[in-house]
């Protein structure tokens, strides 16, 4: 969605969030965390200590960015019923490019928090456990595809659950490569352009000649 599409309140809140995150990524590079609080960030974003709280819960809560989201219903409905004839990965990967945050493409925000949390080890556990809500809440609609791509084959929980964490690691590993394929990119690029190339790269070792695998991604 371009800038003209979003609302004017939409503008503000990602703007908001933007002034927060850049200002609290900056003072702690100066100070260190334990010398910021949530006044100082305030102060330096331009807002009060109460909007910041709509924001964020914690000044480490606005450090480590908020975490992916998957997205709307309708997206998540339209892989659901894609069908079998739709290998999952594919479908993953059309769903995933909806999940992209626009913070998420922030070049100069992903670049001061990922030096940052290269210096606060804690900091980089909190990201990581964000993530793993977020790896579970795709586990999940994964289940339900595979459930309703094979209802007949629906007979073992703890087999489906494995078959649905492969998949999901495996498209979590895609996002990664996209993810750091974007972050170190020397010119301008689009995240949503790395995500379509990386699960392309992923779909073509998997389908390539020799490998029988084509049909069950």
């Amino acid at each position: 969605m371009t800038e003209l599409e979003l609302g004017l309140r939409e503008r503000k809140r990602r703007a908001t969030t933007r002034a927060i995150q850049l200002a609290v990524i900056d003072l702690v590079a100066e100070r260190g965390i334990e010398h910021v609080t949530v006044d100082d960030i305030s102060r330096v974003a331009d807002i009060s200590p109460r909007t910041f709280f709509n924001y964020f819960p914690t000044k480490e809560a606005a450090l480590v960015g908020q975490p992916p989201a998957l997205p709307g219903p309708e997206v998540v409905e339209r892989f659901l019923s894609a069908g079998s004839a739709e290998p999952i990965v594919r479908g993953l990967a059309v769903m995933l490019e909806e999940s992209v945050d626009p913070s998420g493409q922030d070049y100069e925000l992903v670049s001061k928090r990922r030096a940052l949390l290269k210096d606060h080890p804690t900091l980089l556990v909190m990201r990581m456990a964000t993530l793993r809500e977020f790896d579970d809440e795709l586990m999940a609609v994964v289940i339900k595809r595979l459930e309703r791509d094979s209802p007949s084959k629906v007979v073992d929980e703890s087999e489906l659950a494995g078959a649905a964490r492969l998949i999901t690691l495996v498209a979590f590993a895609a996002m990664r490569h996209a993810w750091a394929s974007w972050a170190e990119a020397e010119g301008p690029t689009s995240l949503v352009t790395r995500l379509r190339s990386s699960f392309a790269e992923l779909e073509a070792l998997f389908t390539q000649p020799g490998n029988d695998t084509e049909g069950t991604q």
